[in-house]
């Protein structure tokens, strides 16, 4: 196997599933099991939504789904590899890579930008003040 770029970012790809699994899986956890709704639907510079426990449901879903899928890659590649048996459609690299490819941008990224801007709905025209006392 020669070493060229095509080989370093498939290795890039695999091996930065590990740690895009262990925070996804870390933030369902989060707002499941402790109830701790600190990073559902968060918006740069803004606040968190009205009602963030209303949105929980739908965070802690997608970062459970994808970050199951990044363990499903992690596992089925290398038993592939090492065993010949398929978990998966790990049978080749256009396979395994469009798994991954699609979990990062349509299962997370895109999905917790549509959570995102449902939480955080754009408002047009002038801003009105907060009064503070």
């Amino acid at each position: 196997m020669a070493i060229d770029i095509g080989v370093i970012l498939t290795w890039l790809l695999f091996f930065s599933s590990l740690p895009m699994a262990f925070f996804w899986l870390r933030r369902a956890g989060r707002i499941f099991i402790q109830k701790n709704y600190s990073e559902v639907a968060t918006k740069r510079g803004n606040p968190p939504p009205a009602s963030p426990k209303k949105w929980a449901p739908a965070t802690g879903s997608i970062n459970l789904i994808c970050g199951s899928i990044a363990v499903w890659i992690i596992v089925g590649v290398p038993f592939w590899i090492f065993t010949g048996i398929e978990i998966g459609p790990f049978q080749s690299y256009d396979s395994w890579s469009a798994v991954a490819g699609l979990t990062i941008w349509g299962g997370k990224i895109i999905a917790d930008f549509i959570v995102r801007f449902q939480a955080h709905p754009i408002t047009f025209g002038k801003r009105k003040k907060v009064a503070t006392s």
